[in-house]
């Protein structure tokens, strides 16, 4: 369809989508807000290990030239009422539309695209960073729409280790100088692979982390086998555009501990690691390690943000970063009102019985410490950093 000058259409298949990733990366690389989570190396990957059959629904709004000026990866998701989501599921941290940033009238354009494909649909955004895309079609829409609060985010400002321990107290920064000085004691190196080595550092990297978390709670998602497909697919080009980093660090040679990281032009965020458990047993901090290479990779790329993605974990409270929250933006139009209510109250819901489990499980932690029992074992939401 056309409005204007520019005309819109919608993508429903896989062969479809991937065929769009030169002028997706060139969109991508024209949308200030848009994180590592928008690149097509990710969201197409993403696709392929977990889309399903015939729910594909990428809306794409081109000028008149053809050039690429707006995106938005949806999908029909599951269950009973009918529902748009993006692309990404819960392995993503951060999901959000492309807008060309160079392109204003893009904007009611999507808008206007969005609301005619989901025609009855309720179109449910989660985990729209503040700031993003979304929120500008958010802020465009005309029909009945509503926000919620979605996953904490904790943030840290991108400067070197230095910078990072002048946050917290004097006591605690000498602490984390004598654990940097053990590092650096140990000969722990840390090196910067690069892209033809990536499929094999992943496989390094996933063994550790299961290594690390066997016989505890961890996220069981990042065990399976379409997971490490996915990251297999998608790593590697985003490394070799510079979009993710993978890192491995080695003692007397052998690789002791590996570390993904996914880099924007404004922001960089930790995502997935794994660490051998005989680091534990010399007293290694894997946290602190991780840290001071993030954060000076972060701050020598000039971005502005070193993020610890989703989750309000105690160690990352450590550095006394920033509360950044997510939103769940729903959209729908006059007609599907009651649907959209119909969700937002099941959300809110989920929301408040999540926060009960976890506050439970928090105070039955604080219990087992108190009267010196073994840590509970069970499933933990996320497990990504030590």
């Amino acid at each position: 369809m056309t409005a204007g000058a520019l005309r819109t259409e919608v993508c429903r298949d896989e062969e479809g989508f991937g065929r769009l990733a030169a002028e997706w990366t060139a969109l991508y690389g024209r949308c200030s807000s848009a994180t590592p989570f928008q690149s097509h190396s990710w969201l197409h990957s993403w696709w392929l290990s977990y889309g399903r059959p015939g729910a594909l629904r990428v809306v794409l709004v081109r000028r008149g030239d053809g050039a690429l000026v707006a995106a938005a990866p949806l999908m029909r998701a599951r269950g009973p009422l009918p529902v748009l989501t993006l692309l990404g599921g819960s392995i993503t941290d951060f999901t959000d539309v492309l807008l060309d940033d160079g392109c204003p009238e893009a904007v009611p354009a999507l808008v206007r695209a969005v609301a005619r494909t989901a025609r009855g649909a309720v179109v449910d955004l989660r985990e729209v960073r503040p700031g993003a895309a979304g929120e500008r079609v958010f802020a465009h829409w005309r029909g009945p729409r509503r926000r919620l609060p979605d996953s904490l985010c904790l943030e840290l400002p991108a400067v070197p280790m230095e910078g990072l321990l002048e946050r917290i107290p004097s006591g605690k920064a000498q602490r984390v100088r004598a654990k940097l000085r053990k590092l650096d004691a140990l000969g722990i190196d840390a090196r910067v692979v690069t892209g033809e080595e990536v499929p094999a550092a992943l496989g390094r990297l996933l063994a550790l982390h299961r290594l690390q978390w066997q016989g505890r709670g961890v996220t069981a998602e990042h065990t399976s086998e379409r997971f490490a497909q996915h990251l297999n697919r998608a790593v590697r080009p985003m490394v070799e555009r510079g979009d993710a980093m993978v890192t491995e660090f080695r003692l007397a040679g052998d690789v002791v501990a590996a570390d993904l990281t996914l880099m924007s032009p404004r922001l960089a965020g930790g995502y997935l690691y794994g660490a051998d458990p005989a680091l534990r047993d010399r007293k290694v901090d894997v946290a602190t390690m991780l840290l001071r290479h993030g954060a000076r990779e972060t701050s020598a790329g000039g971005r502005a943000t070193l993020s610890m993605l989703r989750g309000s974990e105690p160690y990352k409270h450590h550095w006394r970063p920033e509360p950044v929250r997510n939103s769940r933006l729903l959209l729908a139009g006059r007609g599907t009102a009651p649907l959209l209510w119909l969700r937002a109250g099941a959300a809110g819901a989920r929301s408040w019985a999540a926060r009960q489990a976890r506050e439970r499980a928090w105070a039955g932690r604080a219990l087992d410490r108190m009267k010196g029992r073994p840590p509970r074992s069970g499933p933990v939401r996320r497990a990504r950093r030590p």
